[in-house]
C-alpha cells in the first residue's frame, strides 16, 4: 500500500501551538483582505450605487455560473503601499457558461477604478496566467485610466496591457471586454485590443480624448456620447460588437459570448470524488510557530492528495527532499516537498532526476517550499555543492511542465530558485501565513553584516563601534524579519494569493484545472548538466 500513514497527534501542545500561531497569521491576512472587498469604502460603495451601477464583486458574481468556485489572485497587492490593498483590481479564475476564464475587474469604487502600479503590476500578472494556461480573458472595464500623480510608475510599462492582449488573440485566446463605464485615453485601447466588446447604453464612454480635452487640443465642442457613447461605438464607429440596454443585459450577453467560443479544455475536468483519508483542518496543527523545528512534509501530502494515496520516489536518498507521485482533484502531480530544510548534493540530483521524469511523463510539478537554501561549509563546497545546486536550478528552469509553488515555510536563498521560486515562472505561486523568504534568514543575514562590517574595520586599522554595531544588527534583523513576512511579498505581487492551509487542496484543484486548459508537454532537452 503507498496510502500516507498519518504520525500527527493533535492533542500535543505542540500541534496546539501550530495551530494557534497559523490562526492568529490568518486573523491579521483576513483584516487585510477585508480592506481590498471593502474597495473605496462604505460611502464610495453607496455612491456607486446610487448611480444603478454594481462593484465590481457584484459584476463577477454575476458573470460567474451560478454556485461555481472564484479562485481569487493577487488579492493583498499593494498591501503597504500608498494605495488602496487590492490595487484597486478584483482578478481571479471562474467559470462563466462552463468555461473556465480568467477575470480582471477594475473597482470604480477606488479612485474612479484608476490604475496605479500595483494595478498595473496585478493586471499584467493575470495576462501571465492567462496566456500560459490557455484561459479566455474577461476584462470588466471601468477606469478613468492612469492615476496621473504616479503616471512615471505607470505610462512606459503599461503599454504592456495592450501587447498582451493582441498577444493572447494571436495565440488564439479569446478576450472580452464589457465595458461598464469610462474607458478613456490610453484605456480606450483596451475595448479596442479585445476580440469581443459589448457596451452599454448611456454608460459606456471609450474615447481617446474626452470633450475638455479636445476642446483645449481642437476648440471643437462635443459632448460624451457623440463622442464615445455605447450608441455611437455600435451604429457609427462600430468599435461596439455587441449594444446592453444595462449593466445585468451586458453580464448576459457576456455570458453569450463566451457559451458561443466553442471552447474545449485540452485536460479532463476536476474529479472531485476522492477525497485524502485524513481531514484539512488539521493541516492547521503541522508547521510550528518556530520554523527553525522540522517537520513531516508528508503530513501535507496525506491531507492534499486523492486517498492520500503518494507513491515515494528515492525514499532513503537525499531524505531531506520529498519526491514522488499522487493524485489531486484527479489530476496526475509530481511533488517535491521540502523536509529539514537543508538541501544537500543529494537532494539536488534527487530533484533534477525526479524533474526529468516528471517532463518525460508529462505531468505537472508541485513544490512545497520549506528550505533555508543549499548547504554550505567546506566539506560540502568540497563535495560539489555548487554544480549539484545548478543541476536541479537547470532542471527546473529548463522543466516544460507546468509548476505550482506553494511556500509553507522558510524559502531561503538559492533553495528558493531550486524549488521554482517567483522568477522561475511556475503557472502559480500560493504562500501559506507561515511562509518567510528572503536571501537568507534574518539573524543569519544580521549576523554576516555585523561580522563584515568588524573585519572591515580591523582590516582598515581603524577602531570598531562595538555598541552601535549591535544597534545596525538589531534593526537589519528586524528590517529583513517584516520583508519576508508573505503579507509583504504577496503585497508586491511576488505571489498569487495566502491562503488558508485548509483550502490548499481546493486551491491547487482550482489551478490544475486551469492548467489543463493548454496542452501539457515535457522538456525535450536540458542546459549543459555539471556531473
Amino acid at each position: 500500500m503507498t496510502v500516507l500513514r498519518s504520525m500527527l497527534d493533535t492533542s500535543t501542545a505542540e500541534a496546539r501551538a501550530a495551530r494557534e500561531a497559523m490562526l492568529a497569521a490568518l486573523a491579521e491576512i483576513g483584516a487585510e483582505t477585508a480592506k481590498a472587498v471593502a474597495g473605496g469604502g462604505e460611502q464610495a460603495v453607496a455612491r456607486h450605487h446610487a448611480r444603478g451601477k454594481m462593484t465590481a464583486r457584484e459584476r463577477i458574481e454575476l458573470l460567474l455560473d451560478l454556485d461555481s468556485p472564484f479562485l481569487e489572485l493577487a488579492a493583498l497587492a499593494g498591501y503597504g503601499s500608498q494605495f488602496n490593498v487590492g490595487g484597486s483590481v478584483v482578478a481571479g479564475i471562474g467559470v462563466v457558461s462552463g468555461v473556465e476564464c480568467l477575470l480582471v475587474a477594475n473597482d470604480p469604487t477606488v479612485k474612479g477604478g484608476s490604475s496605479n502600479p500595483w494595478s498595473l503590476r496585478k493586471t499584467l500578472r493575470m495576462h501571465e496566467i492567462a496566456l500560459a494556461n490557455r484561459l479566455p480573458l474577461i476584462a470588466l472595464v471601468e477606469s478613468g485610466g492612469a492615476d496621473l500623480p504616479t503616471q512615471k510608475d505607470v505610462f512606459i510599462p503599461g503599454g504592456a496591457v495592450f501587447r498582451d492582449l493582441t498577444r493572447l488573440s494571436a495565440a488564439g485566446i479569446p478576450t472580452v471586454a464589457l465595458v461598464f463605464g469610462n474607458s478613456t485615453a490610453g484605456g480606450a485601447y483596451l475595448p479596442g485590443m479585445c476580440d469581443h466588446v459589448v457596451m452599454i447604453e448611456k454608460r459606456s464612454k471609450v474615447f481617446l480624448a474626452g470633450p475638455p480635452l479636445v476642446k483645449a487640443a481642437t476648440g471643437e465642442e462635443s459632448d460624451d456620447e457623440s463622442l464615445g457613447g455605447a450608441e455611437m461605438h455600435a451604429r457609427v464607429s462600430g468599435l461596439a460588437d455587441h449594444y446592453a440596454v444595462d449593466e445585468r443585459d451586458a453580464i448576459r450577453i457576456g455570458r453569450r459570448i463566451v457559451a458561443r467560443l466553442n471552447w474545449e479544455k485540452s485536460g479532463n475536468q476536476p474529479d472531485r470524488t476522492i477525497r485524502p483519508r485524513h481531514p484539512g483542518e488539521e493541516l492547521l496543527d503541522i508547521v510550528p510557530p518556530d520554523l527553525k523545528t522540522a517537520f513531516d512534509p508528508r503530513e501535507i501530502i496525506a491531507r492534499i492528495v486523492d486517498d492520500s494515496d503518494f507513491d515515494e520516489v528515492k525514499p532513503l536518498y537525499g531524505t531531506s527532499l520529498v519526491t514522488g507521485w499522487a493524485r489531486l482533484h484527479g489530476y496526475p502531480i509530481g511533488i517535491l516537498a521540502n523536509a529539514n530544510g537543508v538541501l544537500f548534493s543529494a537532494e539536488a540530483q534527487k530533484a533534477a532526476q525526479f524533474i526529468q521524469l516528471a517532463n518525460r511523463s508529462r505531468t505537472p510539478l508541485l513544490f512545497l517550499h520549506n528550505t533555508t537554501g543549499y548547504m554550505v561549509g567546506r566539506e560540502y563546497e568540497q563535495g560539489g555543492i555548487i554544480k549539484h545546486g545548478a543541476m536541479m536550478i537547470n532542471a527546473v528552469s529548463n522543466s516544460r511542465v507546468p509548476h505550482i509553488s506553494v511556500l509553507i515555510g522558510n524559502s531561503y536563498g538559492a533553495g528558493h530558485y531550486g524549488m521554482c521560486g517567483r522568477a522561475y515562472d511556475p503557472r502559480f505561486v500560493f504562500s501559506w501565513p507561515s511562509a518567510r523568504s528572503a536571501v537568507m534568514g534574518a539573524q543569519q543575514l544580521a549576523d554576516v553584516t555585523y561580522l563584515v562590517s568588524k573585519a572591515s574595520a580591523l582590516s582598515r586599522g581603524r577602531p570598531f563601534d562595538e555598541d552601535g554595531a549591535q544597534v545596525v544588527r538589531q534593526m537589519i534583523e528586524q528590517q529583513i524579519t517584516a520583508e519576508s513576512m508573505p503579507l509583504v511579498l504577496s503585497g508586491l505581487v511576488y505571489d498569487d494569493g495566502i491562503i488558508d492551509p485548509r483550502d490548499t487542496r481546493d486551491v491547487l484543484g482550482v489551478a490544475l484545472s486551469a492548467i489543463h486548459s493548454a496542452p501539457i508537454i515535457g522538456a525535450e532537452s536540458y542546459g549543459v548538466f555539471r556531473m
